[in-house]
């Protein structure tokens, strides 16, 4: 089941809403319209003064989603190393400035150094085969969930989705406890940016990353993955497949990951274990 209080929570999204005049056609018949639509915009990521990354975003919730890109980028260890964090809306889109820690800002700018001077385009601001796979400690833990707890989970996510109900255009990312509690939703546009979203507020809650299941809407790449898997949490769930990185990613780090979860029907890719029949 869901936890009341988030429905509340949830329906701060106007932001990232917007209606539009359109031209339906049905049945061979014109009529104007408005139709809702999912904003997108541009979001740049400034550490201490320095211009980092600039995604394409939705405006909702972008203090989560410069925590949570933080910590799954490995810019920084722990929530703790971010002092301060500024949104600031402008004419070209919206700016979030960060204060981190100075040796972490030390060790982004060699970062930035290393990356200078590359031509074409890489793999998540990587410029090497090496550096695609970053290193991650594999989780340890054995939590178990059941079957019923997972299926219910992801039937009661789709009712806290309402940019996704008005729109039809978003993903989420939810944190469901092992009770089957969903706790926590996140939406994007962006399906990496819903998880940086969900990882940036379940840090700023002091959530335990180990103790419960993460949902997804969108199919289980190798960054969804590996995002997960370097906070420490054990079980995805995605609504679509698989790839074969993040399969083998998952094997290694781990994960145990779950692909197709549409009511009782689904596929289990690796580390079986830790899903029990009822």
């Amino acid at each position: 089941m869901a936890d009341p209080a988030l429905a509340h929570e949830l329906t701060n999204s106007a932001e990232s809403l917007k209606q539009v005049s359109v031209l339906r056609v049905r049945g061979g018949e014109q009529t104007i319209t408005t139709d809702v639509i999912a904003v997108e915009v541009p979001v740049a990521l400034e550490y201490n003064g320095i211009s980092h990354v600039v995604m394409l975003a939705s405006p909702a919730d972008l203090e989560n989603f410069a925590l949570g890109f933080s910590l799954s980028e490995g810019i920084i260890q722990h929530a703790s190393e971010l002092y301060a964090c500024e949104v600031e809306s402008t004419e070209a889109g919206w700016l979030v400035h960060l204060e981190i820690a100075a040796e972490r800002f030390m060790l982004l700018k060699q970062r930035r150094r290393n990356l200078a001077g590359r031509t074409g385009c890489g793999l998540c601001g990587t410029e090497s085969l090496e550096q695609v796979t970053r290193c991650t400690t594999a989780v340890s833990h054995r939590h178990h969930f059941t079957e019923s707890v997972i299926v219910n989970g992801m039937h009661a996510m789709q009712n806290l989705q309402p940019l996704q109900m008005q729109s039809g255009a978003t993903h989420a990312a939810a944190w469901m406890t092992a009770q089957g509690q969903v706790k926590l939703v996140r939406e994007d546009v962006g399906r990496h940016n819903a998880l940086d979203k969900l990882i940036g507020v379940m840090a700023e809650q002091q959530q335990d990353f180990s103790e419960g299941v993460l949902l997804i809407t969108s199919r289980a790449s190798y960054e969804m993955v590996q995002k997960a898997a370097i906070m420490n949490v054990g079980v995805i769930a995605a609504i679509s497949a698989p790839t074969s990185f993040a399969v083998e990613l998952a094997e290694r780090a781990g994960v145990t990951l779950i692909g197709f979860m549409r009511d009782r029907s689904y596929v289990i890719y690796t580390h079986a274990d830790r899903v029990r029949s009822d």
